[in-house]
Formats: structure tokens, sequence, C-alpha cells
């Protein structure tokens, strides 16, 4: 039998525009920085948010589900993500994509849960800078001021007419993720270059 095995390490789906991404950095003078964290671990978790599964699974996480909508919740270097009243995005390191299912399977034991490893699905674009608000603005609905979308919140939007997950970071300085599907990632990324341009 031929070995399937993948030999090749993992691409991230904007390898081929890190350059340039990085460039809107330097050229903006800092007010704008984009980037790519690529190869994030992401797991869909779907389970009873009021069953006995979903205080285990918190449990086994070391944090509690967010059960409020468009929340986030961050325990170290792991963010949850509320996605619906049963559904869930955890978002790792990179390669810890395993360590998570296995503990969330074995958490829920006999509960039904269902857990999928949707890492290459999305990749996550990161937006920081003083001018990243503005720039979102081009292509979001979203009210961004910190007031309204900031820190603990997400959201299911478009930006630039492509369905993403936009998360602002802990603090304001600190930025937006932008997650986006794999196969949009390198037309959205053509977008905030365009709209970038206004900034360098």
């Amino acid at each position: 039998m031929a070995d399937t095995a993948l030999t090749a390490p993992p691409r991230s789906p904007l390898s081929q525009v890190a350059d340039r991404l990085a460039a809107v950095t330097r050229t903006s003078g800092g007010a704008i920085r984009l980037a790519e964290l690529p190869l994030l671990a992401q797991i869909n978790v779907r389970l009873d948010a009021k069953g006995a599964a979903a205080d285990a699974v918190g449990l086994a996480l070391g944090l509690q589900l967010p059960l409020e909508p468009n929340t986030v919740v961050r325990a170290g270097e792991l963010t949850v993500l509320w996605l619906g009243p049963d559904e869930w995005l955890l978002v790792g390191t990179p390669d810890s994509e395993r360590d998570l299912e296995s503990r969330i399977r074995e958490a829920a034991g006999d509960e039904p849960v269902s857990v999928t490893d949707v890492s290459a699905q999305r990749t996550t674009l990161l937006v920081t800078g003083p001018r990243a608000h503005d720039l979102l603005a081009h292509g979001c609905a979203l009210d961004l001021h910190p007031r309204a979308f900031g820190s603990g919140r997400c959201a299911q939007t478009t930006l630039g007419r492509t369905q993403v997950v936009l998360v602002p970071r802990d603090e304001p300085r600190a930025g937006f993720w932008v997650l986006v599907r794999s196969s949009f990632a390198g037309y959205l990324a053509d977008w905030l270059l365009d709209a970038a341009t206004e900034y360098v």
C-alpha cells in the first residue's frame, strides 16, 4: 500500500504575500500593520450549552465557554469565540489541535458533542496600528470603536465583501484578528493592501 502521509510541511494560504504585508508597516510608518498569523489551531465545537458537557469541557480547557452572543473568552494561549447558541470556535497555538480535540472529547464523555478540526479552513490576519479602525471601516459596516466593539467581543461579518470573523484583541492598540476562509484569503489580503495605500 502506498504511503499517503504528507511529507511537506503545511504552508499558509498567505505565505506568498508575507513580504507585501510587511511592506505596509514600513511604508505607512507603523500607522497600519498587516501580518498573517499562520496555521493557528482552530477547533469547531458544538454541544448543548445547558448540558453537562459544556461545564466539563470548560473545566478541561481552563475556562468557561462564552454563553453571551458575540463574546470571547481567553485563557493563556487559548481563545474561544461564541459563534451560535450551541457553537464555539477554539483558536490555539499551531499544532495544538489534536490536544484540544482529545481534551474536549474526553471531557464530554458520553454526552453528545461535535468536535471538528477546521484549522485548514481559515487563516488569521492581524490588522493593527493607530489607523487599523479606519482601514477596516472602509469595508466593514460594524461600529469598530472600542466602546461598541472592544475586547471580549467578536462578530461574524463581512469585510470587503468577504465573510470573516472579526475579533478585537485585548487592548485597543493590539488591533484585530480577521479570520477568513483560506480560499478567500488572497482576495482579502489584496483588498487590505489596496485600502492601506491611503496611509502610505
